[in-house]
C-alpha cells in the first residue's frame, strides 16, 4: 500500500488529491508543520524534512508534481496521464510543472515575508510584489480556460491537480479575490470534483484522529523559512 506523509494544505495535497482521483488505497500519515522541527523522526524518511514524502514499495519520492506524474502514469494511463503519443503530451508536462515552478514558488515568498517572518524581517513589500508576480503568471491561463474546461488533452489530468493546488494556496493567502473570470470558474470546477472533496475530508479526518492541528499551513522549502 502507498504511504503518503502530509501536512494540512501543504504541497502534499497534490498527491493526496491524486490518490482520491485514482481510488486506490493509501495510508495517510499526518505531520505537524514544519515536520523537520516538530517531528524530527520524519528526517529518517525524508532528510529534507519537507512534505510530501511518498513510499510505494521500494519507490521513495518527495516532489509533489513528480509524484502526480508517477501516479498518473502508473495507475491511470490515458486518463489522468497523457501519453507520449498524444498531441497534448508536451502541454501536459508543461502545465504539470507550471503549477509548481511558476505558480507555487512565488506564493512561498508571500508566506515567508507576510506570515512566517516577524519584526524587522517581515517584508510586506516583498510579499506584495511576489503576489503580483503570481497573479501575472496565472493570468496567462485566462484565454486558454475561456475556451476549454481543463488545461490539456480535453480532459482532467494530473496537470490540473498541480495547478489546482496553486489555486488552493492562493485561496489560503487571499489572492483568489483577484482571479480572472475563467480562472475563477476553473477553480470552482476543480473544487466541485468528488475526489477533491474526499481529499479535504481525508486530510481533516486524519489530522484530527492523529492529533495534528487542522489549521492550513502550506509547506515551504527549508531555505525559505529561517
Amino acid at each position: 500500500m502507498i504511504t503518503l506523509h502530509h501536512c494540512v494544505s501543504a504541497r502534499s495535497f497534490r498527491p493526496l488529491w491524486m490518490l482520491e482521483e485514482l481510488g486506490i488505497p493509501y495510508d495517510l500519515k499526518m505531520m505537524p508543520f514544519p515536520p523537520r522541527a516538530l517531528a524530527r523522526s520524519f528526517l529518517e524518511i525524508n532528510p529534507l524534512g519537507t512534505v510530501p514524502a511518498m513510499v510505494d514499495g521500494t519507490v521513495r519520492m518527495t516532489e509533489s508534481s513528480a509524484i502526480c506524474q508517477y501516479l498518473a502514469a502508473r495507475f491511470s494511463p490515458g486518463k489522468l496521464d497523457v501519453g507520449v503519443d498524444e498531441l497534448a503530451f508536451g502541454a501536459y508536462l508543461n502545465y504539470l510543472h507550471f503549477g509548481e515552478a511558476t505558480l507555487t514558488f512565488p506564493q512561498t515568498l508571500v508566506l515567508r515575508y507576510l506570515h512566517f517572518e516577524t519584526g524587522e524581517r517581515r517584508q510586506p513589500q516583498v510579499a506584495h510584489d511576489y503576489g503580483k508576480w503570481f497573479l501575472a503568471r496565472l493570468r496567462t491561463l485566462e484565454p486558454l480556460l475561456a475556451e476549454q474546461a481543463f488545461l490539456c488533452a480535453h480532459r482532467f489530468t494530473a496537470a490540473d491537480v498541480s495547478v489546482g493546488y496553486a489555486l488552493l494556496l492562493a485561496q489560503h493567502l487571499g489572492l483568489d479575490q483577484q482571479f480572472t473570470p475563467s480562472v475563477r470558474a476553473y477553480w470552482e470546477r476543480l473544487q466541485a470534483r468528488p475526489a477533491y472533496r474526499r481529499a479535504m475530508v481525508a486530510q481533516n479526518g486524519a489530522a484530527i484522529s492523529q492529533g495534528v492541528p487542522t489549521i492550513p499551513s502550506p509547506d515551504i522549502r527549508p531555505e525559505e523559512l529561517a
